[in-house]
């Protein structure tokens, strides 16, 4: 009896011992299609058969993101996609459970490393040593610095306390922050950390010295974090974000920290990364990043793996372990 096929769309860098061990339950193959159009005619001749598709977002390169147009053209066989990352937006999960196709993500695996992102950029962003790095860096050592601000007794308020959400709650605690948070509903069971639920996002907002954000990006969500928003929060207030750069009004967080509404930001994440916008390139008192928030060896190869364990109990009849949760139900 043949083995079910498994596409890899994308690259694996760190578990090759996990897809080697794969193999005694399906065969294995790599995407090499340099575009779309090849993707499409490969559908039909060599990755006949597919069954499912650990995706990666560097696949993007060459065949673009999975769309409808993407989705409506995989063929009856496939079941599965298993993305690696925690966000999967690039993903029309719409599309896919029209088709009848599963979806998995990497909830877990991101939790630690992102939010330890997210811990850097608060006490950078509250202690400002981004343009103090530039000043020790340029020679100039505290000259036009001004003092900033410790962590310690700040209220730290985050939006979308899931498992990245706590995590970084974790790490606050330990600068002695104090932690809110605001979701649809109370966590529960209820943290197993001091943290206080906040019922509306205009309270939180009102409240908080930092807020962060740790929400998926969606049709509910793209572009939600506006003026309204940056009106509501305290005068000289912090924003982070690690989550998606689609979540923030661009224009209306810039002209937040270019007034002074804002004292400082820091940022993971843009609407269209790689791109970084000029104007915040220029702003000292933002605190800008890569998108680094998983680039760790451990965490990828843990990302990795999870992906291949959503698969390999999803050919073992299981189903996938991390199913999106716009799916949870419906399969």
């Amino acid at each position: 009896m043949s083995l079910p096929k498994v596409l890899i769309s994308g690259t694996i860098v760190w578990a090759s011992a996990e897809v080697d061990a794969l193999r005694s339950q399906a065969e294995i193959f790599q995407l090499d299609s340099p575009s779309r159009e090849a993707f499409y005619a490969d559908l039909q001749s060599k990755y006949v058969g597919i069954v499912a598709i650990y995706r990666h977002n560097d696949s993007a390169s060459s065949i673009g993101v999975y769309d409808k147009d993407l989705i409506d053209h995989l063929p009856e066989s496939v079941k599965y996609i298993a993305h690696n990352g925690a966000g999967y937006d690039q993903i029309d999960v719409e599309a896919a459970t029209k088709r009848g196709i599963q979806v998995s993500h990497t909830p877990s695996a991101v939790d630690d490393a992102t939010a330890t992102t997210g811990m850097f950029l608060i006490i950078s962003a509250l202690r400002q040593y981004y343009p103090a790095e530039v000043n020790a860096r340029k020679g100039l050592f505290k000259q036009g610095l001004k003092p900033a601000h410790d962590p310690e007794g700040k209220v730290l308020g985050i939006v979308g306390m899931g498992g990245i959400g706590s995590a970084l709650a974790r790490r606050a605690l330990g600068f002695s922050m104090s932690i809110s948070y605001h979701n649809r509903n109370p966590i529960s069971p209820a943290p197993d950390f001091p943290a206080t639920y906040v019922s509306t996002l205009d309270e939180l907002l009102a409240t908080s010295d930092v807020v962060s954000l740790n929400l998926p990006l969606n049709a509910e969500t793209a572009g939600s974090f506006r003026r309204e928003q940056f009106n509501k929060m305290k005068d000289g207030a912090v924003l982070v974000n690690t989550a998606r750069g689609g979540v923030v009004d661009e224009e209306a967080l810039i002209e937040a920290l270019e007034s002074g509404k804002l004292s400082a930001a820091g940022l993971d994440v843009y609407p269209s990364e790689p791109s970084i916008n000029p104007r915040l390139r220029e702003l000292s008192n933002v605190v800008l990043l890569p998108h680094m928030g998983t680039e760790t060896r451990e965490t990828q190869h843990k990302m990795e793996v999870l992906v291949l364990d959503n698969i390999r109990s999803a050919l073992e009849g299981k189903g996938l372990l991390n199913l999106v949760k716009e799916q949870r139900g419906k399969f």
